[in-house]
């Protein structure tokens, strides 16, 4: 019996060492080296430089799309939420940019009806892409263009 009890204690110092050394590969480099103004050290383990999000491939850029219900001649930003509503704990559409498909004019006349059905109170709706070129370089530097229109 000691054995089997020393073998889970070694397992739980192992991984609570694992996860803290993690946790910091993960902070190093954009929070706390410039927290501290230096450069700190590397460990070089298991740890992607992305961090959490490991084995993904992470572009400099990004883009996500926007809905705007016009009432009058007034364009409102939708909550993307109220579009696509998820009922799963923990999973998050909006996140994983799911709205990105509405970009594609082939999706155009479903949504814009889907749009329609699920909001009466707007008169049109315009659908925008909103894109970032450098979240590195000029992470402030956000260009949003028209895409399609749901004219009646």
């Amino acid at each position: 019996m000691p054995s089997k009890r020393i073998r889970n204690i070694v397992i739980s110092v192992f991984t609570a060492l694992w996860v803290v050394l993690f946790q910091y590969e993960s902070l190093r480099h954009f929070y706390l080296q410039p927290l501290l103004q230096r450069s700190l050290p590397k460990f070089k383990f298991l740890f992607p430089p992305a961090g959490w999000i490991m084995f993904f491939n992470v572009d400099d850029t990004g883009s996500y799309a926007e809905i705007y219900g016009v009432r009058g001649r007034v364009p409102q930003l939708i909550d993307p939420h109220l579009i696509i509503e998820t009922r799963t704990i923990g999973y998050d559409n909006i996140h994983r940019n799911i709205l990105s498909q509405i970009l594609n004019e082939g999706y155009k006349g479903d949504f814009c009806r889907f749009l329609r059905r699920k909001f009466p109170e707007y008169d049109d709706f315009w659908i925008t892409l909103v894109h970032y070129p450098s979240f590195s370089q000029r992470p402030r530097e956000r260009w949003q263009q028209a895409v399609y229109q749901c004219r009646e």
